[in-house]
């Protein structure tokens, strides 16, 4: 590894006037000790958030009823105080190399356990993922000195956790890892959403009940099929609202939707204007396209 090794600890002096998130450590070590070991119950410099990746050898997380055997390319993730301990696996036979993050949970919560819930608490990340490189030079830069205020350990930090969260997004959104009856179910919906008329009749195109149908199209789009149909619909018809003179009524027919004010709520739902607004600009900004999560 090219991560100094070390623990680099930040206590900056908080300003009442700014919401900051707050870089409370970082470091790389290597172990070879079975003494390492951190129980989640016991310490008290929380509350603290902890990020640790595992370069090489092996350690163990414990959460609860699990035990976790944490090789290279894995993570986990830690609250402190919590129901946990990691430690040196005492099989290893070679040193358990890693780096931490640790901060303070405001500002951040909400994306580091919307990441946990969905990715678990133990989860793989590439060593040249976007998270794993932040890390790595947080742990750089804080060795060099270069974290020297509160505003900059905030911008790492914050930087850090969106990516966690982004990196989850972009995996929903690999059609490689949906599986073939998804797929297939939305391919039918790009096909056919001028056409489609129920999820009745997408469940028996992909053999699936109903019920199985949103449930598994749900956990791996991010989206209803109902929601990606609208999504669909709302794309193709931005497409037509900017470049063709066809009316509104058109536009809603040719899309799927049985009336034109239907096809107003739809629209203005997703995207906050009207259709006649996005065509025309108004008084706002002229958009050629929008873009949604």
């Amino acid at each position: 590894m090219d991560i100094p090794k070390g623990t680099y600890g930040f206590r900056f002096a908080e300003d009442p006037e700014l919401q900051l998130c707050v870089l409370f450590a970082a470091g790389c070590d290597s172990i070879t000790t079975p003494t390492y070991r951190w129980d989640g119950l016991e310490r008290t410099d929380g509350p603290l958030l902890l990020f640790q990746y595992t370069f090489s050898g092996e350690g163990v997380y414990e959460s609860e009823n699990q035990i976790h055997r944490v090789t290279a390319g894995q993570a986990f993730l830690a609250e402190i105080p919590g129901p946990h301990r990691y430690y040196y696996h005492p099989e290893s036979k070679e040193p358990w190399e890693f780096l931490f993050l640790l901060f303070r949970p405001q500002l951040i919560l909400p994306h580091w356990r919307k990441f946990r819930r969905e990715a678990g608490e133990v989860p793989h990340l590439p060593l040249d993922s976007a998270p794993v490189r932040l890390s790595r030079m947080i742990v750089v830069d804080a060795a060099a000195g270069r974290i020297s205020d509160p505003l900059i350990a905030s911008s790492c930090v914050y930087q850090f956790v969106t990516e966690l969260a982004r990196m989850q997004v972009a995996s929903l959104r690999n059609r490689e890892n949906w599986p073939q009856n998804v797929r297939r179910a939305a391919e039918f919906i790009e096909l056919h959403y001028a056409r489609m008329t129920s999820i009745e009749q997408l469940s028996e195109h992909v053999s699936l009940s109903k019920y199985h149908l949103i449930r598994r199209f749900s956990a791996s789009t991010g989206l209803t099929p109902g929601a990606y149909l609208t999504r669909v619909r709302i794309e193709k018809a931005m497409e037509l609202l900017r470049g063709t003179a066809l009316s509104i009524e058109a536009i809603a027919e040719r899309i799927g939707y049985s009336s034109g004010s239907y096809f107003i709520k739809a629209f203005r739902g997703l995207t906050g204007l009207t259709p006649g607004e996005f065509r025309s600009g108004g008084e706002s900004l002229a958009y050629r396209k929008l873009f949604f999560d």
